[in-house]
């Protein structure tokens, strides 16, 4: 018998190797993105980043937009968790004030995902609409039928513009998000826990105010 032996095929990765390979470059290209934004970006260096052959990138992801796109859902999707509180039967400024502490804290442990999606939002939005006027949309008309809208509190009602995907619901994001900023200016390279509390503190008041529910 001739010829030279051949290696036998390699098995595929397992499907926890390849979610974990994954993961690691939705957070490497979470924090490319915060620092470089997305024209700056590059897939080699998310890869880098990752730590992963930049091969294993187009892999998982196609495309740098791509990812960005999975960047910015993952983001979204995460932020839209603490919204499982707003139930009608919910004391309304109890519950608002708590979406929103935990909205605050999950941008101090977040910051480069809280950059890539303020950044997108000041570029006008142009992957960040597409998602919010699906999956955010999507959100609000499960909660709207999950309860009559004859039943709901009245500051419900005053809130629900706040999360809406109406223009008038993205104003007034816009308006928050600008707020939020300000409020965050402390002339500090790096914000530390009083300042994060007394920012939480100062966007509590004003979205509670906003509503009449202070």
């Amino acid at each position: 018998m001739s010829g030279a032996l051949r290696a036998p095929p390699r098995s595929p990765a397992p499907p926890a190797a390849r979610r974990q390979r994954a993961q690691a470059l939705l957070g490497a290209a979470e924090r490319v993105f915060a620092r470089a934004g997305f024209n700056g970006a590059t897939t080699a260096a998310i890869a880098e980043a990752a730590g992963v052959p930049k091969a294993n990138l187009h892999y998982h992801f196609g495309s740098k937009h791509e990812l960005y796109h999975e960047v910015l859902a993952r983001t979204l999707h995460d932020w839209l968790v603490p919204m499982d509180s707003l139930v009608a039967e919910a004391e309304p400024r109890t519950a608002l004030a708590a979406y929103i502490r935990a909205k605050m804290a999950m941008s101090a442990e977040r910051p480069d995902a809280s950059r890539v999606f303020a950044n997108e939002l000041l570029h006008g939005a142009p992957v960040l609409g597409e998602l919010m006027r699906t999956e955010l949309r999507a959100m609000v008309r499960r909660r709207r039928r999950s309860s009559k809208a004859g039943s709901q509190p009245v500051a419900w009602r005053r809130s629900m513009p706040l999360i809406s995907s109406s223009p008038s619901g993205r104003r007034r994001r816009r308006m928050l998000i600008s707020t939020c900023r300000c409020a965050l200016c402390c002339g500090r390279a790096r914000l530390s826990g009083r300042d994060h509390e007394r920012a939480t503190e100062h966007v509590v008041t004003l979205v509670l105010r906003g509503c009449g529910l202070a």
